[in-house]
């Protein structure tokens, strides 16, 4: 199926003290699951480390130190520190996804990590008991117990699927109204749909998608003038670029591209 999510919001230059890997879902769980993902790490004694991120518009179940917790979407950077030796692994689910399991708004997850028990009761912590050893038995086991409560299909969650997945590629996209426009959805109509189901507002969505490559884009081509980036990704007022990157990042693009060059740690929050 058509991914509804880009691969950055990894900040920094990636892979200096971690290592991510992506999984593809079974197919009979791809309309609903995006990916699964690892981030693993073995740091020499008395060596700590970090990696931000931007978050995506996407639920995470998340098994951190044997504790298993669903992730509601983020809308500020952050970061996680680490020592030794370790993983994190997660279970994305594509945008707007994640309802038909929380039967009531993601809006109400936004900004919001809890226990998987408190969504699926005591199984959800056997489930974490049970995560341990190879990913692909991790991957198994999620996938099992996700089988078990398949919800009932939802119409509503391909609609957000598409829109979503022309929010990530199509440079035509570069307004709501644009989105208007395209679907025919009412604006009004579409914030709701999005609040409803994805848990941010369309705009956020763009945003987010468009600082990710101009992020990723700036660590990869540290030389390049930022303001070719801005313009390819649709940003045509040069200030306005600036704030936002700023404010996602924590940097200017010409800071961050020195940070990168200079193969500093993940921007902090």
């Amino acid at each position: 199926m058509l991914s509804t999510t880009s691969e950055c919001g990894l900040l920094g230059v990636r892979d200096i003290d971690f290592r991510l890997d992506r999984y593809p879902p079974s197919p009979d769980l791809a309309e609903l699951v995006e990916r699964h993902w690892v981030v693993s790490w073995a740091l020499p004694p008395g060596r700590r480390s970090s990696v931000a991120l931007l978050p995506h518009p996407c639920v995470n179940v998340v098994l951190d130190r044997g504790v298993l917790a669903v992730a509601g979407v983020g809308r500020e950077r952050f970061s996680y520190a680490y020592t030794g030796e370790g993983r994190v692994f997660g279970t994305k689910f594509r945008p707007g996804a994640f309802l038909p399991f929380l039967r009531r708004p993601v809006s109400t997850i936004t900004d919001v990590t809890l226990p998987a028990a408190r969504l699926w009761g005591p199984p959800a912590d056997g489930l974490a008991a049970s995560m341990t050893g190879p990913v692909p038995e991790l991957v198994a086991r999620i996938e099992e117990f996700l089988r078990v409560r398949w919800p009932q299909r939802d119409p509503q969650v391909a609609v957000v699927g598409r829109i979503v997945a022309a929010l990530l590629r199509d440079r035509e996209v570069a307004r709501v109204e644009d989105v208007v426009d395209r679907f025919g959805i009412p604006a009004r109509t579409l914030q709701r749909l999005f609040g409803r189901y994805v848990g941010v507002s369309p705009k956020w969505v763009l945003r987010r998608y468009r600082l990710h490559e101009a992020a990723a884009r700036l660590a990869e081509e540290q030389d390049r003038p930022w303001a070719d980036v801005a313009a390819e990704l649709g940003y045509f007022d040069q200030s306005h670029f600036i704030r936002d990157f700023h404010a996602a990042v924590g940097l200017t693009p010409v800071a961050y591209a020195q940070a990168c060059r200079r193969r500093s740690e993940p921007v902090s929050t």
